[in-house]
């Protein structure tokens, strides 16, 4: 059923560029789209009001989870981002009657998690739903490529890249793409994933068991066998938007099963590949050297490579000492953009956030505002202070 829907989606979209990512990390390399089950959509983490609880939430593109699986959240404590000191691990399981079983260290939860309400752990440390939910994810895919497709074009007809590996886009053809981006077909744009309602778990645990290394979580996700890593999530976007944005699918494939395979510490090894992303993505407001973290001055693909390191190492950072959790990537742009405006929001990214807007922004003019792909807020209500946060499905009559 899943990837008749995959295939249905690809089937939208046309043109020069194959087939996308749909959600930050739907539509993902062959080994994963062989089991939906074990294909991570999204990771979403962020504080409670009171700074007291850590919420996470994993959706999983099928509609199930898998009995041979293992479903983990990894959260990483320390002072500064990508230097923990502490790690703690979420272990999730299931059972064929997606019975949950779900620890932390010495505390455990087991049983049917599937109402809204969940289950209390049996030290009171931590409570789990899992079950079907709304995707909280909001994308408008097809005008994404689309918008793309302009610059392809354009580089079709012998557009030049300076000496950093950014293509110079003339103001027209940047505003056209970026208006592109904005529409769906020419019309209004439209979220590709309306309605989708994957399964999900739902986290939400006392701060205390999870920030003994520091004050700063750095969080990620995988999905695992027997014979390891099979899927991983972080932020989004990252290996979707980056790995070959606008070259053969094989290609960007094998970079996604790699990364997919990785840990944050092997990021090391994809950062060439990620500086070239960020050249493409510098361009598209027709203005090179501008995407955070940059050297403008730097004419070589070194201009990029501050922002690829921290990419690479995809971890969601969420600062466990502050309730106010409104700006997506806010410890970063604290702490290496040094914008103190941010420095006691949370960051991480919350259910009702447009995370991948200002993703975008932060690569095309350093700022988290200015791109947008016309699509700004989920069909259904979201949460980021109810347990268990993520919409219902909706109920089809």
């Amino acid at each position: 059923m899943r990837n008749a829907w995959r295939w249905a989606a690809c089937a939208l979209i046309t043109g020069v560029l194959a087939c996308p990512a749909i959600a930050s990390d739907h539509l993902d390399t062959p080994s994963v789209i062989a089991d939906p089950r074990a294909d991570i959509g999204d990771l979403y983490a962020w504080m409670s009001p009171d700074h007291r609880r850590l919420n996470l939430a994993m959706t999983i593109v099928g509609h199930s989870f898998s009995d041979r699986l293992a479903y983990v959240f990894h959260i990483d404590s320390g002072a500064r981002i990508g230097r923990t000191t502490g790690t703690i691990d979420i272990v999730c399981r299931f059972d064929a009657t997606q019975r949950a079983d779900c620890q932390v260290g010495d505390d455990r939860v087991q049983g049917d998690a599937s109402q809204p309400e969940g289950l209390e752990s049996k030290q009171r440390r931590f409570r789990v739903f899992a079950g079907l939910r709304d995707d909280p994810f909001f994308n408008n895919v097809k005008g994404t490529r689309e918008a793309y497709n302009v610059v392809v074009a354009a580089l079709g007809k012998g557009l030049s890249r300076d000496d950093a590996g950014c293509p110079q886009l003339d103001a027209a053809t940047s505003a056209d793409m970026l208006n592109t981006w904005r529409h769906t077909g020419g019309g209004p744009a439209r979220n590709l994933l309306a309605g989708w309602t994957p399964a999900s778990i739902v986290i939400s645990i006392d701060a205390g068991a999870v920030n003994r290394g520091g004050r700063l979580l750095g969080i990620w996700a995988t999905t695992e066998n027997g014979k390891g890593q099979i899927d991983r999530a972080g932020r989004p976007l990252t290996a979707n938007a980056l790995f070959v944005t606008i070259g053969p699918d094989e290609e960007g494939d094998r970079l996604k099963e790699a990364f997919n395979r990785a840990t944050p510490a092997m990021g090391a090894r994809f950062v060439p590949e990620l500086q070239e992303g960020l050249a493409l993505y510098d361009s598209f407001d027709g203005k090179c050297g501008n995407q955070l973290l940059a050297a403008p001055e730097v004419h070589s693909p070194t201009r990029y490579r501050a922002m690829a390191e921290l990419l690479a190492d995809d971890r969601l950072w969420v600062n466990s000492r502050s309730g106010h959790c409104v700006q997506f990537m806010a410890v970063e742009l604290a702490q290496l953009g040094r914008q103190r405006r941010y420095a006691h929001d949370c960051g991480g990214r919350t259910p009702t956030q447009d995370a991948t807007d200002v993703y975008r922004a932060v690569l095309v003019n350093g700022t988290t505002t200015g791109v947008s792909d016309g699509v700004d807020r989920d069909e259904r209500d979201q949460s980021d202070t109810v347990f268990p946060f993520l919409g219902a499905p909706e109920v089809r009559k």
